[in-house]
């Protein structure tokens, strides 16, 4: 069994890679030939590497999968890890088709799904609660309030830029200059939730939920909430629904994560759905589940073993998690970086890194980091 991983140059990518290679899979990693050492292509859990050209990249992608097709006689799994692939991927559905195993959105869903505002609409509909929204002149902003674009993905924009926390009508104003300006379209406002963040991750299949997992966020960077740099794994069984509710309204096929917040009510606000590898992905290999295993099998259309959703586990990303620590000390939040200190020093929080026996990945994503600093 055979399956072709992409976009190898995100961290997210090495559990995957990992957690096939435990299973007995053959991994090929492949990226696009003009990123600069992408991490996955260092594994030496891989069976290969194979650097794509960005002009017609979807065709060499393609014959990749014919090509392995035809040399194991058999379909390989393809896993797009990168929000452009799965597009790709999705838009031409049934080519692909022809040669991989899938598992993926419809065209529609992801469209649907990567529009903040079309997926507050639908939780609505659904029950589902979600932050206030200020539209127009009907009703007065109350400061602090977030602003953001309807798609910022489709921008480039990285998850740190996605966002503004505005605390005046000047700096609203200037917020919403920016994102009109980027997205050509006027950003969504919405009410600060002050509470704590949770994601909950499902694998799908029309519509029916074949394994979750719920974490909780710890800490995150940038601290004024950027993703997450570190968290754990939890039982939330109220989060579970709410994304059940949503992918059996859609009929939707595929990986995504359910972004939530807490209001000063400590009810839970649906955020955003991430329909493709989040950030946490690291969690469903750290805890011991065997989520990514599923998903191949799914995709191949093979019998699926009953999900295991592994043990409590606490993860964190470093340097990210060091970042985020410095940052809270700075804002006087002694508490939260004694916290992460400690669990610096703790043998049980993972790496959702570097791992023993496989370590030339993480060395060479910390070189990249350096190097990108340094310019």
């Amino acid at each position: 069994m055979t399956a072709i991983v992409t976009d190898v140059h995100y961290r997210m990518s090495l559990a995957i890679i990992r957690d096939l290679a435990d299973a007995g899979v053959s991994v090929i990693a492949c990226d696009y030939a003009d990123i600069q050492k992408p991490a996955g292509f260092f594994s030496n859990r891989i069976a290969g590497r194979v650097p794509l050209a960005r002009e017609g990249y979807a065709d060499g992608l393609f014959a990749l999968c014919k090509q392995t097709m035809e040399q194991d006689g058999q379909k390989p799994a393809l896993i797009p890890v990168g929000a452009k692939t799965l597009a790709l991927v999705s838009q031409q559905r049934e080519r692909f088709a022809g040669v991989s195993g899938l598992l993926v959105p419809k065209e529609q869903d992801l469209a649907l799904l990567n529009d903040k505002e079309c997926v507050a609409n639908l939780a609505q509909a659904l029950g589902i609660p979600v932050p206030r929204a200020y539209a127009g002149a009907a009703r007065p902003v109350q400061f602090p309030a977030v602003v953001k674009p309807v798609c910022g993905e489709k921008a480039g924009l990285s998850a740190a830029e996605r966002y503004v926390i505005a605390r005046d009508a000047q700096q609203l104003e200037r917020a919403v200059a920016h994102f009109t300006g980027v997205t050509g379209q006027r950003p969504l406002i919405q009410e600060y939730l002050c509470g704590g963040a949770a994601g909950c991750s499902v694998l799908a299949r029309e519509g029916k939920v074949l394994a979750s997992i719920c974490h909780e966020r710890i800490r995150e960077y940038p601290v004024s909430g950027g993703p997450s740099s570190c968290c754990r794994k939890i039982d939330a069984p109220e989060l579970l629904q709410y994304a059940q509710k949503i992918t059996a309204s859609l009929g939707y096929s595929g990986v995504a994560m359910f972004e939530f917040k807490q209001g000063a009510d400590g009810a839970y606000r649906l955020l955003e759905v991430n329909p493709r590898v989040w950030g946490t992905y690291p969690l469903t290999r750290v805890c011991g589940s065997n989520f990514t295993w599923l998903w191949c099998l799914a995709a191949l259309g093979l019998p699926l073993p009953d999900f295991q959703s592994g043990s409590a586990a606490k993860m964190a990303y470093y340097p990210s998690d060091l970042a985020a620590m410095l940052g809270y000390l700075k804002r006087g939040e002694v508490g939260r970086f004694l916290r992460g200190l400690a669990d610096f020093f703790d043998p049980r929080v993972k790496n959702g890194l570097r791992e023993k026996g496989d370590g030339k990945p993480y060395r060479v994503y910390l070189k990249s980091l350096l190097e990108r600093g340094s310019r």
